[in-house]
């Protein structure tokens, strides 16, 4: 009898778990775009174009999901909010996914009712001075002001960093990163912090970039990711294997520009993720062409970095951390099979 109590209970929670699929999958069908909660404009990461054209890397990874879901990477409506409005948007299902530099902590993970889905830029915590101030080490900066944004983990780590090398600091809060750079270039505050990544990005927009120095200290780890909400475990899994796919398909040498030739490689892998073989698509509930629509037209991870924050780019950030886990970083993606 408890052997078939237990069987009635796994067919149940089968059926539930069938029946959550309903949910944000069918929601983004049904509207025909996906709502994606962007930063409010982050150079590199999401931020509208002269033309009003959102890109970068977060942005990206939208359209990544929206190429899976819904064959097309431009059918993304972008909903900028500010990083105490983005977890709220996301709980209430304002949006349907969060792609907005966004740590993943256990906080997070563990009492917002939010799943993290996966890691698509590896950073951490710096800070950037104005040098004039001659300062070469965040060890020089006791009794600085500092500005940082208002409802992030950064305002933890700063905290914790002068308490443990027994520094002061004057904290001055800023709900958006745009009013943070340019309190830091009104001169209200000595030195911004922010994740690296941050920095080099909002360091392009002061009147005189050349003016600020990003100083050596990383005093955090800042895996930054998209986020969906828990107990929709279809649409969990869709959002984490699209970003994965990006990875994937930089580990198989497939690119934007060479996809379609690859259609006819003999290699099982690259059968897999381009859906010439296998049931991969079947199994996380799209089409057999779901990874193939992400990379025919948004390319692979190394493009997307490439071209939004790297060497391309205005930031012109090093790979580092972020190089594939084959040529010396920790960019990873589980295998599809």
């Amino acid at each position: 009898m408890k052997f078939i109590k237990l069987l009635l209970a796994a067919a149940f929670t089968v059926s539930a778990s069938a029946g959550a699929f309903a949910g944000t999958l069918e929601d983004v069908k049904g509207n025909g775009e996906l709502k994606c909660g962007v930063s409010t404009g982050l150079p590199g990461f999401s931020a509208p174009d002269k033309d009003g054209t959102w890109k970068g890397l977060d942005v990206d990874v939208c359209r990544a999901v929206a190429a899976a879901v819904l064959g097309d990477a431009g059918k993304v409506k972008f909903v900028p909010l500010t990083a105490k409005e983005r977890f709220t948007a996301l709980q209430s299902g304002e949006i349907d996914v969060l792609s907005r530099n966004t740590t993943w902590t256990v906080t997070r993970d563990s009492s917002l009712g939010l799943n993290f889905a996966g890691v698509n830029y590896y950073d951490g915590q710096g800070f950037l001075v104005k040098k004039n101030l001659g300062v070469k080490s965040a060890l020089e900066l006791d009794g600085a002001s500092v500005c940082i944004q208002a409802g992030t983990t950064t305002e933890l780590n700063l905290a914790d960093y002068f308490r443990g090398n027994k520094m002061q600091f004057k904290a001055i809060t800023y709900d958006t990163s745009d009013q943070t750079v340019k309190g830091f270039e009104a001169g209200r505050c000595d030195v911004l912090t922010s994740d690296q990544s941050q920095l080099y990005a909002l360091r392009i927009q002061l009147k005189d970039p050349n003016s600020a120095a990003v100083l050596p200290e990383v005093i955090s780890k800042e895996p930054l990711g998209p986020v969906v909400r828990q107990g929709d475990d279809v649409w969990f899994n869709i959002v984490k294997w699209s970003m994965f796919a990006l990875v994937i398909a930089e580990e198989k040498g497939l690119t934007s520009k060479n996809v379609d030739s690859m259609k006819k490689s003999s290699d099982p892998g690259i059968q897999r993720v381009l859906g010439t073989s296998g049931e991969v698509g079947k199994n996380l509930m799209l089409s057999s062409d779901w990874a193939y629509n992400i990379i025919k037209q948004v390319g692979n991870y190394g493009e997307a970095f490439e071209r939004n924050v790297g060497m391309s780019s205005a930031l012109k950030i090093a790979r580092g951390l972020n190089q594939l886990w084959t040529k010396g970083g920790i960019q990873y993606a589980p295998p599809m099979r």
